[in-house]
C-alpha cells in the first residue's frame, strides 16, 4: 500500500515523498538520488536515536560511502543557533563538502534544524527528511521551510531550502505518546479545515481508526495531508500568497505557545488557534462547530484554553513573523474547507475569540 508523491518547485520536479508503513523501501528511495560516492550526516535527538538510529544508519551505509551521526538534546527549547553550531562543527570535523547530505531523523524540531543547517552550511547542501512524528510527516517535513527560534520567538530565523527526499514510515507513529500524536492531529485537522471538506468527513468517519492508530487509516491520513500541503507549496513556495493559508490557527496558536512557555504542544496550540479563527470567521453552523470540537477531543486535543493572560497573548501576535505592515495577518474561512487571508481582524475580535475558547 505504498504511496508516492512528486513535488515540483518553480515549475520543475524537485523531490519525491514516499509514504510507507516501514523503512523497507528507504534504501531504494535514497539510492535513486545517486549518492554512492557521497557522505551523509544523520541529525537526530536523544529520544529518537534509541528507536531508529541504528536501523537508519545501517540502511544509509548501504547507500552512502560514509555515514556519521550527531545526537542533539530534544525539545523546542533547544531549537536554536547553539544546536545549529553543533551540527556545523560535526560536518566540518567530518570534512563534509557541498555535495554531501544531511539527514533529518526525528520530528519537526530536528527537521527544521537540519534543514536550516543544510541551507546555510557552505551556502547550501542537500538534505533528506525522515520524519518520525505525525506532525512532521503531515506538515513540517514538506515544503522546504526551515528555521530556528530566537529568544522564544518561534521560527524567527530561517530559510527556504527544499529537501531532496521525504520518506515517512507510518509505523513510527506507534511509538508516539498521546501528546505527540494529538499534536500531529492538530495539523491534520487544520488541513481539512482550510482545503478539503471531504477530508474532514474522512477524518470524522474514521475516528475509531485514528484513535487506534490503524496503519491503513494513518497511511491515507498522511497521504491526504501531504497532497494538500504539496499542492499549496507548489503554487506558492516562498509564502507570498496561498501558502499563507497553511497558517490557519497559527497566529493566535503561536502566541498561545509562547505565552504558555511552550507547555502546550505545537499542534495543540494550532487546534486552539483554529477554534478561535472559526469563531472570528462566524460562518459555521452549530452542528459544524460541534463536529470540529468532537473530532479534536476524539484524537486527544483540548478544546478549552487554560487560564492565561489574554492581553499578553494579543501582544505576542505583534511579534509574529506573519505581520504585514504593522497589521496581524489572519487566516479565516468562508466555510469548512475554504480558507482566505484577512488583514483586518481587530484586537477586539481576537480577545473575543480567546474568551470563546476559554469557556
Amino acid at each position: 500500500m505504498s504511496k508516492k508523491l512528486d513535488v515540483n518547485y518553480e515549475g520543475e520536479f524537485s523531490y519525491h515523498i514516499y509514504i510507507e508503513k516501514t523503512f523497507e523501501e528507504l534504501r531504494n528511495a535514497v539510492s535513486g538520488l545517486q549518492v554512492s560516492d557521497r557522505r551523509a550526516l544523520i541529525v537526530t535527538d536523544k529520544n529518537v536515536a534509541p528507536l531508529y538510529l541504528d536501523k537508519i544508519k545501517d540502511i544509509l551505509s548501504e547507500c552512502f560511502c560514509f555515514v556519521d551521526e550527531i545526537i542533539l538534546t530534544p525539545g523546542e527549547e533547544n531549537k536554536n543557533t547553539d544546536s545549529i553550531a553543533q551540527i556545523y562543527e560535526k560536518a566540518i570535523q567530518d570534512d563534509f563538502d557541498r555535495n554531501d547530505f544531511m539527514v533529518a531523523l526525528g520530528g519537526g524540531v530536528v527537521g527544521d534544524m537540519t534543514g536550516f543547517a543544510a541551507a546555510t552550511y557552505m551556502r547550501g547542501i542537500r538534505f533528506i527528511q525522515i520524519p518520525t512524528t505525525l506532525l512532521s510527516q503531515v506538515d513540517s517535513s514538506i515544503g522546504g521551510k526551515t528555521g530556528v527560534d530566537f529568544r522564544a520567538y518561534k521560527n524567527m530565523v530561517g530559510a527556504f531550502h527544499m529537501p531532496s527526499l521525504v520518506y515517512s514510515a507510518v509505523s513510527t507513529l506507534e511509538s508516539l505518546d498521546a501528546i505527540q500524536y494529538a499534536s500531529g492531529m492538530g495539523e491534520v485537522i487544520k488541513h481539512s479545515l482550510i482545503k478539503d471538506k471531504d477530508y474532514f468527513r474522512f477524518l470524522t468517519d474514521n475516528l475509531e481508526g485514528l484513535r487506534n492508530r490503524d496503519m491503513d487509516v494513518l497511511m491515507e491520513t498522511v497521504y491526504q495531508s501531504n497532497v494538500i500541503k504539496k499542492e499549496v507549496v507548489e503554487k506558492d513556495p516562498k509564502e507570498k500568497g496561498e501558502r499563507q493559508l497553511l497558517n490557519f490557527g497559527h497566529t493566535l496558536g503561536h502566541a498561545i505557545e509562547k505565552c504558555s512557555d511552550f507547555s502546550y504542544s505545537h499542534g495543540q496550540c494550532v487546534a486552539l488557534g483554529c477554534l478561535a479563527a472559526i469563531h472570528i470567521s462566524d460562518v459555521t453552523t452549530v452542528e459544524e462547530n460541534k463536529a470540529v470540537c468532537e473530532l479534536m477531543k476524539a484524537v486527544g486535543l483540548q478544546t478549552v484554553l487554560k487560564p492565561m493572560d489574554h492581553q499578553a497573548i494579543l501582544a505576542a501576535t505583534r511579534k509574529d513573523k506573519k505581520m504585514d505592515k504593522g497589521r496581524v495577518r489572519f487566516i479565516l474561512i468562508h466555510s469548512l474547507g475554504n480558507a482566505y487571508i484577512d488583514n483586518n481582524v481587530s484586537d477586539e475580535s481576537m480577545l473575543d475569540a480567546l474568551g470563546y475558547i476559554s469557556k
